[in-house]
């Protein structure tokens, strides 16, 4: 997703999600909370600045840390999707894979 994405979704606001997260766990600011995600202090000003979305792995995270459904964080973020989709084709073998594996 690009900075251009991020900024042109209207209901996108990571900040209200990140607010109610430093909120529920009681910290002071975004330093306390990267050290309770566990990830580096500019990750979460690039999240606030709309330069880097919230990945899966980072939702992970806060719901471990806060107990909170994913669905609650999704739906503090603004995202509003029913399902992920996933391709298809995606983990499926390259024709040149399946040739050196030995199945056709």
């Amino acid at each position: 997703m690009t900075e251009h994405q991020l900024l042109s979704n209207g209901e996108y606001d990571p900040n209200r999600l990140l607010d109610a997260l430093i909120e529920k766990m009681q910290l002071k600011n975004d330093a306390a909370l990267s050290r309770v995600l566990e990830v580096a202090p500019p990750v979460i000003s690039k999240i606030r600045h709309r330069r880097l979305p919230i990945g899966a792995s980072l939702l992970i995270r806060m719901h471990e840390a806060t107990d909170m459904s994913i669905r609650e964080l999704r739906d503090l973020m603004g995202d509003r999707r029913g399902k992920y989709r996933v391709s298809s084709t995606y983990g499926k073998p390259t024709t040149s894979e399946q040739q050196h594996s030995g199945t056709e």
